[in-house]
């Protein structure tokens, strides 16, 4: 008996694989077949987890903290997150409001699967992290992009946002520090969204601040729900210990919302994973819990890998990249070799075959360019931006 797509639901149809995980694993086969490739594909910190962290993992499997514990995550873990929420974003929420997931992932899968119907439209700022729209699409929802450019920081204007809302706007989705671009948005622009989103009532808000700790400005990170208080019961604030705490594999995302959603969220959560890792859910407690100075020295090591990697791409002819605020990844803007090479996908094949693996920008729904994360050490870094140099020289 032979499968194709007919027999596989509309729904699933309706979306792509993710191309940064496809990328990701092309480059890990290359490698297995003994190809000498630097990965700089994925979103994910070189560092290791915290010793802590570890040891408050084992002190859970060894005090029999295997078993199921309730579906949105266990009361110390939710107070836990809501510390985060506190201290880290300036939300001030109560446990009730704080829901725990298998990554931040699936309580964006979640918040979009309990509230959107066919016929809705989301707002997503372009380039995107490449789930947004996919998730979206899988809902039955419309994607409704709204482009940016290097020029104007990565960052959507309130008055573009006003004029793309319409009677049937559900979400704005939105990202800061932002994957693929890590744009961050200053406080005083979040406050005019705000007051655009507040003529809206029926407008939710995804608020990903997964990136927040991970900035290289001044001064502490704006979140909408602090910044546009009039309109923080239609915020969920997406965060989680993946990227800040380097945690990536075990799992654990964190939300903040309304009531009523993160029930619904719940609910779903009920029928699909249940509850997170209870293991994980105790490695998160002391990440959250426990010492937060290491941060500061990982975000100056990553400062200075940025650096590098701006610096070097913009001495290469036909490549460009603004300089991003937080997160660890660049856009890089390859629009003069686009004759060249006739795609951003092209591109980075061509790049690939000279032994870096990056994300085409189209993955993001960019396009010209690809995205670099300089999540990985300097000397990688260096010999992977003399190899794209010399790829396009």
């Amino acid at each position: 008996m032979t499968h194709d797509d007919t027999q596989v639901s509309a729904a699933l149809q309706r979306i792509a694989p993710s191309q940064t995980t496809a990328m990701t694993d092309r480059a890990t086969a290359l490698k297995a077949e003994g190809r000498d490739i630097i990965s700089l594909s994925v979103g994910e910190p070189d560092f290791a987890t915290p010793a802590h962290v570890l040891d408050a993992a084992k002190a859970a499997m060894d005090a029999g903290q295997t078993k199921y514990t309730p579906v949105g995550g266990t009361a110390r873990m939710k107070q836990a997150a809501a510390l985060h929420f506190a201290r880290d974003l300036g939300i001030e929420v109560p446990v009730s409001q704080v829901t725990i997931s298998a990554g931040g992932k699936q309580a964006i899968f979640h918040a979009l699967l309990a509230t959107l119907d066919p016929g809705d439209e989301v707002l997503i700022p372009a380039p995107w992290w490449v789930s947004y729209p996919e998730i979206v699409r899988f809902a039955g929802a419309e994607v409704v992009p709204l482009p940016t450019d290097g020029a104007g920081g990565f960052r959507i204007t309130a008055a573009q946002l006003a004029a793309a809302i319409t009677p049937r706007t559900r979400w704005l989705l939105l990202n800061s520090p932002g994957n693929p671009t890590g744009a961050t948005y200053p406080a005083a622009e979040l406050r005019a969204i705000g007051e655009v989103l507040a003529r809206h009532p029926r407008v939710l808000v995804m608020s990903d601040d997964i990136y927040a700790p991970i900035r290289y400005g001044e001064g502490a990170h704006a979140t909408l729900a602090v910044e546009c208080p009039q309109i923080a019961e239609r915020v969920l604030t997406v965060s989680g210990v993946s990227k800040s705490h380097a945690m990536t594999g075990f799992r654990i995302g964190v939300a903040a919302g309304p009531q009523w959603l993160i029930a619904a969220m719940e609910k779903l959560q009920s029928h699909s994973s249940g509850n997170p890792s209870s293991v994980s859910q105790a490695a998160a407690v002391a990440a959250f819990e426990g010492p937060q100075d290491f941060l500061r020295d990982w975000c100056e090591r990553f400062r200075a890998r940025r650096d590098l990697v701006v610096n070097a791409v913009n001495t290469v002819p036909g490549l460009s990249t603004p300089v991003p605020d937080g997160a660890f990844y660049c856009m890089v803007d390859a629009a003069p070799l686009m004759s060249r090479f006739g795609d951003d996908e092209a591109l980075a094949f061509h790049l690939l075959d000279h032994g870096v693996a990056i994300v085409a920008a189209s993955a993001f729904g960019g396009k010209d360019g690809f995205r670099i994360s300089f999540a990985a050490d300097e000397a990688q870094l260096e010999e992977a931006m003399r190899r794209i140099a010399g790829a396009v020289g």
